[in-house]
């Protein structure tokens, strides 16, 4: 595991199979609609796409699909109350 970043509210990890962990402090605000839980991300080839599915399927998104250095993501409300998100390179 090797820290990748380090920012006031934020560390990022990355694992040697590619996977990737943020932690975020909870004096975050803007990440404040996480809520106590971890948030795990669901890797995806299109997330526009995966998203317009689960749409279809009655799932609540929060927010439009973000971008940032050629990732895509989009977080939604699980059955369970917790927030997720789908993640990929478009």
């Amino acid at each position: 595991m090797e820290e990748t970043r380090r920012e006031r509210n934020v560390v990022g990890f990355a694992f040697p199979d590619g996977a990737e962990m943020e932690v975020w402090s909870p004096e975050d605000e803007f990440h404040s609609f996480f809520g106590a839980g971890p948030v795990v991300g669901l890797r995806v080839d299109d997330v526009e796409a995966a998203r317009a599915e689960m749409e279809a399927a009655g799932v609540e998104f929060l927010g439009p699909v973000q971008r940032s250095e050629g990732a895509a993501w989009s977080h939604f409300r699980g059955p369970d109350g917790n927030v997720y998100e789908v993640i990929g390179r478009r």
